[in-house]
């Protein structure tokens, strides 16, 4: 009998099969991205304004848009009945605090501005990344604006162009201006978490090059994030990076940690930049009672009068965009009338407090305990979501880990930076792209979690 000549079988001994379409091309198929991205680069525009509808927020219109004309007519999948119960638990708030309010024509601008961050756009988010490789293209755009906003922020300290701070031009704030000093330090936190999960846990086949650029980049960003002197924004980065750390193991944790003390070290010891401003940046946060910081003052004055309005209303709040309309009337007498900006191109102005600083306050005093508990509610289960199937990830040795890593580590900034800050300014819509990345990772499918 004559042989039969047959091809060997391919061997599975070696791993998995290399994926069969380019993992760091294909842009004509991911052309829904675009908005996305325009999103996440164009609040870098000097342009933006401190009061929104900026272009960033046109160009979250139009990824929306773009998103219900797939789900419309190209029958794309939508969302599982869990991510729609998720995203869409804190419309309850939202609707509630805006017919229960003392003008609800007045509230109407705050309710189509939560509709936009905090569910619109996260839902296109979901919706539009099909797989890992949409999230790096976003997370990566991220890591550009973080770097063009940060090489601003440094040239501003070193030339005293920057924002005023103790008497000195040489806060840097980027593009963003003194009226938003927390806009550059904002994106630059993002920037670097989104390096560091590269750095930590690069994808599999990505170029030899980009696990130690992205380490380059995300110790580099640290320096104008110090520069920023936002303590909040510092505090809720730090915490970030021990969570991630903490996932990504023991042994990986420790040498992260030596290699970022040692960095810090040489940055503000060694060069010295900033660092007898930074330490005393970083005691004024407890300093309340004796020789306060002026602004660690307000801030506490504003989040007594968000607690005094939830005691008035404590079920709907004052309804949305209520706060600056209740101030005056639950404030202590010890709440100055304003805050005093300049530098960086701009001329010495009082800019009013109109927020407490503090987004679960905020929530809490215009949309009471039932709005908060929506709210809380849907980030609590995004968060635990991520941080479950990012465990999971490791566990089976998932090659979109990074992913993971990126979406636990914005997520957690975001709850922790809150304590500090709330919405507000041309960064705002980035909060919705961050919710979206992290939301995606927690609830989508398996099968788009899981590619290359």
């Amino acid at each position: 009998m004559a042989a039969v000549l047959t091809s060997p079988a391919p061997s599975t001994a070696a791993g998995p099969r290399a994926p069969t379409r380019p993992p760091w091309g294909g842009w004509r198929s991911r052309w829904p991205l675009l908005p996305l991205v325009a999103t996440v680069l164009l609040p870098a525009l000097p342009a933006g304004t401190s009061g929104g509808g900026g272009p960033a927020d046109v160009a979250s219109a139009l990824a929306v848009l773009v998103c219900v004309g797939r789900l419309l007519y190209l029958r794309q999948r939508p969302l599982s009945a869990t991510a729609a119960l998720v995203l869409g638990l804190p419309v309850v708030g939202f609707a509630l605090a805006t017919v229960t309010a003392a003008d609800p024509a007045a509230a109407l601008p705050g309710l189509v501005r939560y509709l936009q961050v905090f569910v619109l756009v996260p839902v296109a988010v979901c919706l539009l990344l099909r797989d890992a490789h949409g999230f790096r293209i976003v997370a990566g755009s991220l890591v550009v604006l973080a770097v063009v906003q940060g090489v601003t922020g440094v040239h501003q300290y070193v030339t005293g162009t920057g924002a005023s701070y103790m008497g000195e031009d040489i806060r840097a704030v980027g593009t963003f201006g003194p009226s938003d000093i927390m806009g550059m330090a904002t994106v630059v936190a993002y920037g670097l978490l989104a390096a560091a999960a590269c750095a930590l846990r690069a994808p599999r086949n990505a170029p030899a090059w980009l696990r130690p650029c992205a380490a380059v980049l995300a110790v580099a960003l640290t320096v104008p994030l110090t520069l920023s002197f936002s303590r909040g924004v510092w505090i809720a980065t730090a915490a970030a990076v021990l969570v991630v750390l903490a996932l990504t193991g023991r042994r990986q944790a420790l040498t992260s940690l030596a290699v970022l003390g040692a960095a810090g070290v040489v940055l503000v010891g060694g060069f010295g930049i900033g660092s007898e401003m930074i330490a005393d940046r970083a005691a004024s946060v407890t300093r309340v009672t004796s020789t306060p910081d002026r602004s660690v003052s307000d801030r506490y004055a504003m989040w007594s009068a968000a607690g005094a309005m939830w005691r008035e209303r404590p079920a709907a709040g004052v309804g949305l965009k209520g706060f600056p309309a209740h101030r005056d009337g639950h404030a202590s007498i010890g709440l100055s009338s304003g805050s005093d900006t300049a530098g960086a191109g701009q001329e010495f102005r009082r800019q009013a407090l109109l927020s407490p600083h503090n987004m679960y306050l905020l929530v809490l005093s215009e949309q009471g305990l039932i709005g908060l508990t929506a709210l809380l509610g849907s980030w609590a289960a995004i968060l635990a979501g991520a941080v479950r199937r990012l465990c999971l990830a490791r566990s089976r040795g998932n090659a979109a880990v990074d992913c993971g890593l990126a979406a636990v580590a914005l997520m957690t900034w975001q709850s922790v930076n809150f304590l500090y800050a709330d919405i507000g300014g041309p960064t705002t819509v980035l909060s919705g792209v961050v919710l979206g990345l992290a939301a995606w990772w927690a609830l989508s499918g398996p099968d788009r979690v899981s590619a290359v």
